[in-house]
């Protein structure tokens, strides 16, 4: 069995947590390492974090000791994983228990090095309150007008990263979107698998519920990341904005 890295940047989910890295420690795949980037300047929750590391010993705490951001803790997550493939998920999002299993089996027997999977939306009392299909998303142009990759699904060959020297950028929302379009540029592909295997939380007080926010880095994905004037880039905006409300 190859081992599988898995990736938790922590700020501020104290509530979800646990959870989460039960849902990971408990797969039907057992052959894994779990690293969690401390991304919190208070060490408040470094303790609870420590205490519940005890229950398995694939759990590692690394701790950014400054706040990084989501995407930047990846990348140091992604540094000092030692797995063949690299796995996603944010600090509220739960796995079904055959996540990883189901998963890797359909890339391997495919050969497909990246890919993703349908995922259930849920509140933060675990209700469904919707969900997401996965496609396959073959060229760039598939993703401009709407993300449709969960970030918490994704599993891809680590050796793709490390080939393309691919980072997640320092943006508040929108890194994963960059990351994506990053390697779609550079002709990689993300295959789906047509499965709920995650749980995704739509939580109140998350960064990525913040629509000044989502707007803000939505531009600059566009404008700076993609190199796109001023018009193509607003353009793509408000093609992503209508997409992501159709979707509410």
């Amino acid at each position: 069995m190859d081992l599988v890295s898995v990736i938790i940047p922590y700020h501020k989910k104290r509530n979800f947590i646990k959870e989460t890295i039960v849902s990971v420690i408990n797969q039907s795949y057992d052959n894994l390492e779990v690293l969690i980037i401390y991304d919190d300047t208070n060490l408040n929750d470094l303790e609870f974090l420590q205490e519940i590391s005890k229950l398995d010993n694939r759990i590692k705490i690394i701790n950014n000791y400054k706040r990084l951001g989501a995407g930047l803790s990846r990348n140091k997550g992604i540094e000092q994983s030692n797995g063949k493939y690299i796995a996603f998920v944010d600090a509220d999002d739960t796995w079904v228990p055959d996540k990883l299993k189901d998963q890797l089996s359909f890339m391997k027997k495919n050969d497909y090095q990246i890919s993703h999977t349908s995922y259930y939306i849920v509140d933060e009392k675990k209700k469904i309150i919707g969900q997401r299909k996965a496609r396959d998303l073959l060229s760039i142009n598939e993703i401009l007008k709407s993300c449709d990759i969960g970030l918490s699904t994704v599993i891809i060959e680590k050796k793709v990263i490390t080939k393309t020297d691919t980072k997640f950028p320092q943006l508040t929302t929108k890194e994963d979107f960059v990351f994506w379009l990053s390697l779609l540029k550079k002709n990689y592909k993300f295959y789906a698998y047509d499965s709920n295997l995650t749980n995704w939380t739509d939580s109140k007080n998350s960064l990525s519920s913040s629509t000044i926010q989502k707007l803000f880095d939505g531009f600059k994905v566009y404008n700076y990341y993609m190199n796109y004037n001023m018009v193509k880039s607003m353009y793509y905006l408000i093609c992503l904005s209508l997409n992501y409300l159709k979707k509410k």
